[in-house]
């Protein structure tokens, strides 16, 4: 699978990031397993989780389904190596709290460590910015856990460009870790301008600006929009409703039907495509959905084509 640089680190991942959510829970443990093996076969190597997935999908979730179904795959195949691993502290769960103070950050990590059954996590997100703790609590915890070797390198999620800056300024002036990378929502398709979403912050241009000023890297989760491109029974949510997303959508079907792709393969394509490429998180619960998903990497879109994808609108 191709590669992609993972902010200043020096170090590449894959171009797409299998997220597991749903695998403990809405996934069993065969179809997460199957979802699993078929990234692997198409060369994917980089796995997102995080501590609470997915306490809220079922009534008998407690959090950390993931992590320990992961692990459990892991030990099985005992290829840790091969894999880099990304899971997240900060959103609350039946067995944590929401925050980042160090205590926090600390405690979880080790609880992710063993669900998962490894020495080191690759990738450590702050899941959500947590305004109740001082910035130089939660970098220093996080310096703190990378010079211990439980942690390879550290990202954020669900943040704002001027925090960032302001988390930017903490670790330069102390000499402590940076966040190497930014995951927020992210699609094709544009919410209109007063609709919330939840906890979750969007990837807006000014976040794309940073990125390029500080050298971050972009990833995009909830970029499929529930399978609402492709799929005739998955509704847009309503926050994407209206004349925009018409118009976006009408431009994505024709360059869809120009490629021989699917929309859903060209959202991605379009991801990857962009200045800077932004890395698309994808996930699936059956095999053809996977195989979809993998098949924007053989997507190519010309200077024209990604023109008419973004000038798109309304």
């Amino acid at each position: 699978m191709k590669t992609l640089p993972l902010g200043s680190t020096g170090v590449e991942v894959s171009a797409l990031s299998l997220g597991t959510m749903q695998f403990g829970t809405r996934n069993d443990r065969e179809t997460s397993y199957q979802m699993l093996n078929l990234y692997t076969e198409a060369g994917g190597t980089f796995l997102d989780t995080a501590n609470g997935y997915a306490h809220w999908l079922e009534p008998w979730a407690k959090g950390g389904e993931s992590e320990t179904l992961l692990g459990e795959w892991l030990r099985e195949r005992g290829n840790r190596d091969q894999w880099f691993i990304a899971t997240k502290v900060g959103f609350d769960y039946p067995d944590a709290k929401r925050g980042l103070s160090a205590r926090q950050i600390e405690q979880e990590c080790d609880k992710s460590l063993k669900r998962l059954g490894i020495d080191t996590i690759d990738l450590y997100y702050a899941h959500k910015d947590d305004y109740h703790t001082p910035l130089e609590e939660t970098m220093l915890a996080f310096d703190q856990l990378i010079q211990a070797g439980k942690v390879r390198f550290i990202g954020a999620s669900n943040y704002f460009a001027w925090r960032l800056e302001e988390a930017h300024w903490s670790s330069q002036t102390n000499d402590w870790a940076e966040y190497c990378c930014l995951q927020q929502r992210y699609s094709y398709l544009r919410p209109g301008p007063r609709m919330t979403l939840g906890n979750h912050v969007l990837a807006t241009e000014d976040i794309f600006d940073y990125a390029r000023r500080r050298g971050i890297t972009v990833l995009a989760f909830s970029a499929m929009l529930g399978g609402a491109y492709t799929r005739s029974d998955r509704a847009l949510p309503d926050a994407y409703a209206g004349p925009d997303s018409e118009a976006r959508l009408a431009a994505l079907k024709a360059v869809a039907a120009e490629v021989g792709a699917t929309p859903t393969q060209v959202v991605l394509a379009w991801m990857l495509h962009s200045d800077p490429p932004v890395l698309p998180l994808i996930s699936a619960s059956s095999p053809e959905v996977m195989r979809d998903n993998l098949g924007a990497l053989d997507v190519r879109l010309s200077a024209d084509q990604m023109e008419r994808l973004n000038r798109a609108g309304a």
